[in-house]
């Protein structure tokens, strides 16, 4: 590299102390040398840094470039400023040579989901809502607003995007009464849930097609049956026999009285749980699992569990219905169709209707006693049902064929079990050691004219009610657990099964010595050289005897 200068006057670099120059010297330097001397300085300009890989040219040049563009005020004095700022945006990671894929924000993907909500309906669909006359439809802000009191309740932009998802739902179902249930949080995705009623005939159509389905599985047991009694080398069959199976309740009664659907965000399409089985719920009162936020998930616990994360979510709202779902004294009423008859098997009037003379109690006179509110859904029994099925009551064909079976095995009767009947008040519920069932308050005692009554329940924590002269709510916001003093202990296994019966028959013997064999044989010739002698020895008696009876006889 050819070294710079040295420089001559009215060069760059050449200063202005150096001796020889003045500043009104009129001599002209020559051009060559100029040009000599500013293809130095540049190159000197372009040396690259060892550090950075930078020049100094190229950063002038930047700098002064976002100094034209920008036009700060006073440049001069941030002028070391905007140098940090060129050499920050020139920093570039040490990339691989694929490019990596457009990350999408989460905020992003969220808003696309929640779009569809903003879309207004057809047309038809309000013509169908004015038809109809009622519309399902709930106003949740509403609801909202007497929880929001208590300082329960989700944000207001969440609980308008929850109205909007719930009015997508009800436009697409044939749905007669809708509900928002609240929401039960899980480990990756929380679950938003609604609570409907389908209008009278809509749901007939899957109850046929389950019977049509039980009635092809029956029917296929048949046939399996009569290859297996074909076979002639069948296998010993076992003795063991399962404990019957108690039938669910049909839909519209009981634990499946209402139909619930269910979501992760609002947006996303609404999913409709099955029907509880009693089998679900005893097996959900003995396990304890969060929730994942997948309906497919799989339930691994002891004992195992008859389903997947949606039926154990569906079996956990149906518990968290019966204990906490609860109105002002008064509101409902037992219908006077029914009357006192009460079901084959139930516990009690199970149909109610609303008071059309109902008068609403004062938020005080709610808050001093329990008595004040009532159960208005059926408990469920240990049996997994809120009405009592006989497992022993058999049909016609099987008393046909399990008449000759043995009686004094199975008892003939079992004791019904009996709940709470429906109306019950709050006072009469049981609770957890020192710690009361509910927990009543206001909202407000600055304000007691506009005070709200807040319920709030200790068995099931997150689940709350409110009142507030004719108007009341009920809504849970929890992990759906129930609440217990100590940790939750798992049930043990059942003891292991006893080894085979020892006795002579199975036991293995010692291979015999020779001498033994040889002594066994001759035992054994002895035994039946005294049988032929005891033989004929009757046969010559026999002889005798008969020649004795004919000569009697002439």
């Amino acid at each position: 590299m050819a070294e710079h200068g040295p420089y001559l006057p009215h060069e760059p670099g050449y200063g202005l102390y150096q001796p020889g120059y003045g500043l009104f010297d009129d001599q002209t330097p020559d051009p060559d040398h100029r040009m000599l001397a500013c293809q130095n300085a540049k190159a000197y300009l372009l040396q690259s840094s060892l550090t950075s890989g930078l020049n100094l040219y190229d950063h002038l040049v930047n700098v002064l470039t976002k100094i034209l563009d920008e036009r700060p005020a006073n440049p001069v004095d941030i002028f070391e400023n905007i140098s940090k700022d060129v050499k920050a945006a020139q920093f570039q990671k040490k990339m691989d040579t694929l490019r990596d894929e457009h990350e999408i924000l989460p905020s992003f993907e969220s808003a696309e989901i929640r779009r569809n909500l903003f879309f207004k309906s057809d047309a038809g669909d309000e013509e169908r809502e004015e038809e109809l006359g009622e519309i399902p439809l709930p106003n949740v802000m509403e609801t909202a607003f007497y929880f929001e009191q208590g300082g329960i309740g989700l944000s207001r932009d969440e609980t308008y995007l929850i109205f909007l998802a719930l009015k997508k739902l009800v436009s697409v179902q044939p749905i007669q009464t809708c509900r928002f249930w609240g929401r039960i949080l899980g480990r990756e995705k929380n679950y938003i849930i609604a609570e409907v009623q389908f209008r009278e005939g809509e749901e007939e159509e899957e109850t046929e097609e389950e019977e049509v389905i039980d009635e092809g599985d029956k029917r296929m047991d048949e046939v399996e049956d009569e290859d297996e009694e074909k076979e002639k080398n069948e296998p010993p069959k076992s003795t063991y026999k399962p404990p019957p199976v108690i039938p669910k309740e049909e839909n519209g009664t009981g634990a499946n009285k209402h139909v619930y659907f269910v979501c992760n965000e609002p947006g996303e399409p609404w999913v409709k749980l099955p029907p509880v089985t009693p089998a679900q719920i005893v097996c959900a009162r003995k396990i304890k699992k969060f929730f994942t936020g997948r309906l497919d998930a799989p339930i691994v616990s002891f004992p195992p569990f008859p389903g997947n994360e949606a039926n154990y979510l569906r079996a956990q709202i149906a518990r968290i219905s019966a204990g906490t779902h609860v109105s002002p004294l008064g509101y409902y009423r037992f219908s006077e169709e029914e009357g006192d008859e009460d079901e084959e098997g139930g516990g009690g009037r199970d149909d109610y209707e609303e008071n059309p003379d109902f008068e609403p109690l004062s938020a005080f006179e709610m808050v001093e006693s329990l008595s004040t509110w009532v159960h208005h859904v059926p408990s469920i029994l240990k049996q997994g049902r809120c009405v009592w099925f006989n497992p022993l009551q058999k049909t016609e064909e099987e008393e046909g064929e399990e008449e000759e079976e043995e009686k004094d095995e199975v008892p003939d009767e079992l004791q019904q079990e009996t709940g709470p009947p429906l109306l019950t008040p709050l006072s009469e519920d049981e609770g957890i050691q020192n710690i009361p069932a509910w927990t009543v308050s206001l909202s407000t005692r600055l304000i007691p004219q506009y005070a709200v009554a807040i319920l709030r329940s200790n068995r099931w924590p997150g689940a709350y009610a409110f009142a507030c002269g004719t108007k009341f709510g009920n809504i849970y916001f929890g992990w759906g657990h129930k609440y217990s003093l100590g940790n939750h202990t798992p049930a043990l296994p059942p003891p292991v099964q006893p080894e085979y019966p020892n006795g002579p028959e199975i036991r293995e013997a010692a291979d015999p010595t020779v001498e033994e064999e040889l002594a066994f044989k001759a035992a054994q010739e002895q035994k039946a050289l005294e049988g032929m002698e005891g033989e004929e020895e009757e046969e010559e008696e026999e002889f005798e005897e008969d020649e004795e009876e004919e000569e009697e006889d002439d």
